[in-house]
Protein backbone atom coordinates (compact mmCIF):
# COMPACT_ATOMS: atom_id res chain seq x y z
CA UNK A 1 0.00 0.00 0.00
CA UNK A 2 1.26 3.16 -0.92
CA UNK A 3 2.33 5.39 2.46
CA UNK A 4 0.26 8.65 1.34
CA UNK A 5 -0.73 10.85 -1.28
CA UNK A 6 -1.75 14.23 -2.36
CA UNK A 7 -4.99 14.56 -3.13
CA UNK A 8 -6.66 17.17 -5.68
CA UNK A 9 -9.42 19.00 -3.67
CA UNK A 10 -11.90 20.88 -5.96
CA UNK A 11 -14.43 22.92 -4.64
CA UNK A 12 -17.27 20.42 -5.70
CA UNK A 13 -19.03 16.37 -4.54
CA UNK A 14 -16.28 14.45 -6.74
CA UNK A 15 -13.02 15.06 -4.92
CA UNK A 16 -14.02 14.78 -1.43
CA UNK A 17 -15.77 11.42 -1.84
CA UNK A 18 -12.41 10.40 -3.78
CA UNK A 19 -10.12 11.29 -0.19
CA UNK A 20 -12.86 9.91 1.68
CA UNK A 21 -12.63 6.24 -0.45
CA UNK A 22 -8.80 6.39 -0.47
CA UNK A 23 -8.90 7.09 3.40
CA UNK A 24 -11.13 3.98 4.21
CA UNK A 25 -8.73 2.22 2.22
CA UNK A 26 -5.97 2.80 4.82
CA UNK A 27 -4.70 6.06 2.59
CA UNK A 28 -3.12 8.79 4.22
CA UNK A 29 -3.62 12.00 1.96
CA UNK A 30 -2.69 15.63 1.98
CA UNK A 31 -5.14 17.70 0.15
CA UNK A 32 -4.67 20.65 -2.21
CA UNK A 33 -7.19 22.69 -3.69
CA UNK A 34 -6.28 25.27 -6.61
CA UNK A 35 -7.93 28.51 -6.06
CA UNK A 36 -8.97 30.59 -8.77
CA UNK A 37 -8.51 33.95 -7.20
CA UNK A 38 -7.90 36.60 -7.84
CA UNK A 39 -10.41 35.72 -10.96
CA UNK A 40 -13.09 34.99 -8.23
CA UNK A 41 -13.58 35.64 -5.05
CA UNK A 42 -12.70 32.73 -2.07
CA UNK A 43 -15.65 31.28 -1.14
CA UNK A 44 -14.67 27.93 -2.70
CA UNK A 45 -10.82 27.96 -1.17
CA UNK A 46 -13.42 28.61 2.53
CA UNK A 47 -13.69 24.94 1.78
CA UNK A 48 -10.66 23.93 1.04
CA UNK A 49 -7.20 25.83 1.77
CA UNK A 50 -5.27 26.44 -1.33
CA UNK A 51 -2.79 27.52 -3.74
CA UNK A 52 -3.80 30.34 -5.58
CA UNK A 53 -3.53 29.81 -9.15
CA UNK A 54 -6.07 32.14 -10.77
CA UNK A 55 -3.06 34.46 -12.40
CA UNK A 56 -1.38 31.28 -14.30
CA UNK A 57 -4.78 29.88 -15.56
CA UNK A 58 -5.17 33.26 -16.82
CA UNK A 59 -2.08 32.97 -18.36
CA UNK A 60 -3.29 29.68 -19.85
CA UNK A 61 -6.91 31.17 -21.33
CA UNK A 62 -4.94 33.85 -23.20
CA UNK A 63 -1.71 32.51 -24.72
CA UNK A 64 -2.98 28.89 -25.82
CA UNK A 65 -5.58 27.40 -27.93
CA UNK A 66 -8.88 27.53 -25.52
CA UNK A 67 -10.21 24.55 -26.88
CA UNK A 68 -7.50 22.62 -24.79
CA UNK A 69 -7.82 25.00 -21.77
CA UNK A 70 -9.10 22.09 -19.43
CA UNK A 71 -6.39 19.37 -20.53
CA UNK A 72 -4.03 22.20 -19.97
CA UNK A 73 -4.98 23.71 -16.82
CA UNK A 74 -5.55 19.89 -15.29
CA UNK A 75 -1.53 19.82 -16.16
CA UNK A 76 -0.50 22.31 -14.62
CA UNK A 77 -2.48 21.19 -11.59
CA UNK A 78 -0.75 17.81 -11.77
CA UNK A 79 2.54 19.56 -12.15
CA UNK A 80 1.70 21.11 -8.69
CA UNK A 81 0.69 18.28 -7.35
CA UNK A 82 3.74 16.36 -7.94
CA UNK A 83 5.37 18.85 -6.63
CA UNK A 84 3.72 18.79 -3.44
CA UNK A 85 3.84 14.82 -3.31
CA UNK A 86 7.67 15.13 -3.51
CA UNK A 87 7.65 17.65 -0.64
CA UNK A 88 5.05 15.35 1.74
CA UNK A 89 7.08 12.19 0.49
CA UNK A 90 3.55 10.63 -1.02
CA UNK A 91 3.44 7.87 -3.57
CA UNK A 92 0.44 8.60 -5.39
CA UNK A 93 -2.18 11.46 -6.17
CA UNK A 94 -6.00 10.75 -6.51
CA UNK A 95 -8.25 12.73 -7.95
CA UNK A 96 -12.53 13.15 -8.14
CA UNK A 97 -12.39 12.54 -11.94
CA UNK A 98 -15.11 9.84 -13.46
CA UNK A 99 -14.95 8.97 -17.04
CA UNK A 100 -17.05 10.89 -20.14
CA UNK A 101 -18.42 13.89 -17.56
CA UNK A 102 -16.71 16.98 -19.26
CA UNK A 103 -13.83 17.48 -21.91
CA UNK A 104 -11.20 16.88 -19.74
CA UNK A 105 -12.75 13.24 -18.45
CA UNK A 106 -13.02 11.39 -21.61
CA UNK A 107 -10.10 8.22 -22.39
CA UNK A 108 -8.27 10.69 -24.48
CA UNK A 109 -7.98 13.88 -22.34
CA UNK A 110 -7.10 11.70 -19.18
CA UNK A 111 -4.23 10.05 -21.39
CA UNK A 112 -3.21 13.69 -22.23
CA UNK A 113 -3.41 13.85 -18.63
CA UNK A 114 -1.56 11.27 -17.33
CA UNK A 115 1.28 11.88 -19.61
CA UNK A 116 3.05 14.54 -17.25
CA UNK A 117 2.62 12.82 -14.18
CA UNK A 118 5.47 11.78 -12.35
CA UNK A 119 3.25 10.08 -9.52
CA UNK A 120 0.37 7.47 -10.71
CA UNK A 121 -2.89 8.98 -10.54
CA UNK A 122 -5.94 7.50 -8.95
CA UNK A 123 -9.26 7.80 -9.50
CA UNK A 124 -11.49 6.22 -7.17
CA UNK A 125 -14.76 8.00 -9.08
CA UNK A 126 -13.82 6.86 -12.75
CA UNK A 127 -17.07 4.57 -13.11
CA UNK A 128 -19.44 6.53 -10.81
CA UNK A 129 -21.92 8.58 -12.48
CA UNK A 130 -22.48 12.09 -10.80
CA UNK A 131 -25.73 11.01 -9.04
CA UNK A 132 -24.25 8.30 -7.39
CA UNK A 133 -21.70 10.35 -6.54
CA UNK A 134 -23.56 13.12 -4.85
CA UNK A 135 -25.89 10.25 -3.46
CA UNK A 136 -22.18 9.53 -2.01
CA UNK A 137 -21.73 12.45 -0.58
CA UNK A 138 -25.02 12.63 1.56
CA UNK A 139 -24.01 9.76 3.26
CA UNK A 140 -21.12 10.69 4.39
CA UNK A 141 -21.42 13.92 5.12
CA UNK A 142 -20.05 16.21 2.60
CA UNK A 143 -22.93 17.30 0.33
CA UNK A 144 -23.64 20.26 3.09
CA UNK A 145 -20.06 21.81 2.66
CA UNK A 146 -19.50 20.93 -1.76
CA UNK A 147 -22.65 22.14 -2.37
CA UNK A 148 -21.46 25.84 -2.55
CA UNK A 149 -19.86 27.36 -5.08
CA UNK A 150 -17.93 25.89 -7.90
CA UNK A 151 -16.28 27.96 -10.50
CA UNK A 152 -13.89 26.08 -12.23
CA UNK A 153 -14.82 26.43 -15.72
CA UNK A 154 -15.04 30.28 -15.68
CA UNK A 155 -12.33 31.05 -17.80
CA UNK A 156 -13.01 27.84 -20.13
CA UNK A 157 -13.91 27.76 -23.10
CA UNK A 158 -17.71 27.13 -24.91
CA UNK A 159 -16.76 24.40 -27.06
CA UNK A 160 -13.86 22.70 -25.46
CA UNK A 161 -12.01 19.43 -26.94
CA UNK A 162 -13.28 16.44 -25.66
CA UNK A 163 -10.23 14.46 -27.59
CA UNK A 164 -7.31 16.05 -27.19
CA UNK A 165 -4.17 14.09 -28.77
CA UNK A 166 -1.01 14.57 -26.89
CA UNK A 167 1.14 16.16 -29.68
CA UNK A 168 -1.71 19.01 -29.57
CA UNK A 169 -1.22 19.59 -26.04
CA UNK A 170 2.39 19.96 -26.12
CA UNK A 171 2.27 22.40 -28.92
CA UNK A 172 0.22 24.64 -27.13
CA UNK A 173 2.41 24.25 -23.87
CA UNK A 174 5.31 25.47 -25.89
CA UNK A 175 3.79 28.85 -25.76
CA UNK A 176 3.66 29.21 -22.00
CA UNK A 177 6.18 29.17 -19.81
CA UNK A 178 5.20 26.11 -17.22
CA UNK A 179 8.51 26.38 -14.98
CA UNK A 180 7.45 29.99 -14.07
CA UNK A 181 3.60 29.31 -13.65
CA UNK A 182 4.45 26.18 -11.42
CA UNK A 183 7.16 28.25 -9.33
CA UNK A 184 4.77 31.05 -8.80
CA UNK A 185 2.00 29.34 -8.02
CA UNK A 186 3.83 27.01 -5.56
CA UNK A 187 5.12 30.41 -3.86
CA UNK A 188 1.56 30.85 -3.14
CA UNK A 189 0.85 27.62 -1.12
CA UNK A 190 -0.55 28.35 2.17
CA UNK A 191 -0.61 25.29 3.95
CA UNK A 192 -3.04 23.98 6.95
CA UNK A 193 -3.72 21.23 9.40
CA UNK A 194 -7.03 20.20 9.92
CA UNK A 195 -8.59 18.09 13.00
CA UNK A 196 -10.14 15.16 12.21
CA UNK A 197 -13.05 15.79 14.77
CA UNK A 198 -13.70 19.64 14.88
CA UNK A 199 -12.71 22.64 12.89
CA UNK A 200 -9.36 23.97 11.08
CA UNK A 201 -6.45 24.25 12.94
CA UNK A 202 -4.42 27.08 11.19
CA UNK A 203 -0.80 26.77 11.05
CA UNK A 204 1.35 29.67 10.48
CA UNK A 205 3.62 29.04 7.54
CA UNK A 206 5.34 30.90 4.90
CA UNK A 207 3.38 30.73 1.34
CA UNK A 208 5.48 27.84 -0.50
CA UNK A 209 5.91 25.88 2.63
CA UNK A 210 3.96 22.93 3.89
CA UNK A 211 3.01 22.46 7.32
Amino acid sequence: MARGGVLLLSGGFDSPVAGYLMVRQGLGLSAAHFSLEPITDDAAAIKARTIRVGEAFAEVAHAANRRFYFVLTKRLMVRLADAIADREAADVLVTGENLGQVSSQTVASLRAIDAVARHPVLRPLIGFNKQEIVDRAKAIGTYEVSKGPEICDLLGPPRPSTHARLDQILTEETKLDLPGLVSSCLSRLVSEKFKSNGPAARVPSSPGTLA
